[in-house]
């Protein structure tokens, strides 16, 4: 299960299409509200289920995020596990990335600035050294939390900071962002589309990405800004609460925080997400110190095979 909320719906006239017994028509088989629901059938026949976090594991379990198939993910929970997504080193390396202006890594932190004077250069912002660039490489869509992020950007502003935001959605948020920009010139700056080389570019010069999502499964965004040093700010859901430390009073003196999570899902408390991003940013060497620990983390493919190969292996 990569999404709960992408189900394969079908209606029932299209039963016969598919060459399957009558018997696996029922309410529990393929059945669902008197459709064809592929996502319930695969939950319903496999040996075992598996998501892409171990907290999105439990949250499609409730009301909340079951999508209606809540009940029947309590009733497997034994035969339920999450497994998070990987990065590819090969790909997203800031050491070796042939995108980015100059490579750095956690120890060599120098080429960063370089980055993120080039990146400030492109797209029009100020080249300011001193502001913190927050960034968001996304779709633009409810569910990612872009509402919260146009609510938030008086915040970022009002401090002293600046974004840039990569990704295209919704014609209505486009809009706005967009709008943004143009109140805002060299504060605030747009990149319709999707374009991964610029991607890089983006992690890469920024400080802080955004991800205030309303319920996010895994997430790659938050694993790429922990690699190039581009402290995640997020909410705690799914994935995102699996991969980030929050910057608690205890996590920064244990030395294992690595960016700023939030809870609700509301304009508030993103803006106070942000407000908390812009206090870490004044005290520069617990700066440096969470963005080493984020960018020391690995989240390569290798532990998640290992963790894919004792599922299968438990089946054999």
């Amino acid at each position: 299960v990569h999404n709960l909320a992408y189900q394969g719906l079908f209606w029932a006239e299209n039963f016969a299409q598919l060459g399957l017994p009558a018997s696996t028509y029922h309410m529990h088989g393929l059945e669902f509200h008197g459709q064809i629901s592929f996502m319930k059938a695969g939950l319903v026949y496999a040996h075992r289920v598996t998501t892409v976090s171990p907290t999105y594991a439990l949250e499609i379990q409730t009301p909340e995020q079951g999508c209606g198939l809540d009940g029947l993910l309590r009733a497997r929970a034994g035969e339920l596990s999450g497994i998070h997504n990987g990065v590819d080193p090969s790909v997203w390396d800031p050491a070796v990335d042939a995108h980015i202006a100059r490579g750095f890594s956690a120890k060599r932190m120098g080429g960063k600035a370089a980055c993120k004077s080039a990146l400030q250069a492109e797209t029009g912002l100020a080249v300011q050294a001193g502001a913190p660039l927050f960034c968001v490489v996304s779709r633009l869509a409810e569910q990612k939390g872009m509402p919260l992020v146009l609510d938030a950007i008086d915040e970022i502003i009002g401090q002293g900071g600046q974004l840039l935001v990569l990704g295209s959605g919704e014609t209505a948020l486009e809009a706005a962002f967009a709008e943004r920009a143009r109140q805002h010139p060299g504060r605030v700056a747009l990149r319709m589309g999707f374009d991964e080389a610029f991607a890089h570019c983006v992690f890469s010069g920024s400080d802080v990405v955004m991800v205030p999502s309303r319920f996010e499964p895994c997430g790659l965004t938050q694993m790429y800004g922990l690699q190039y040093g581009c402290l995640p700010l997020v909410r705690r859901v799914g994935g995102l609460a699996d991969t980030v430390v929050d910057a608690s009073a205890h996590a920064l003196a244990q030395g294992t925080a690595t960016g700023i999570v939030f809870d609700a899902y509301s304009a508030d408390a993103l803006r106070e997400g942000v407000r908390r991003a812009f206090a870490l940013w004044a005290d520069a060497s617990a700066w440096r110190r969470v963005r080493q620990t984020g960018m020391e983390l690995a989240f390569d493919w290798a532990s998640s095979a290992r963790a894919y190969t004792q599922l299968y292996e438990s089946l054999l």
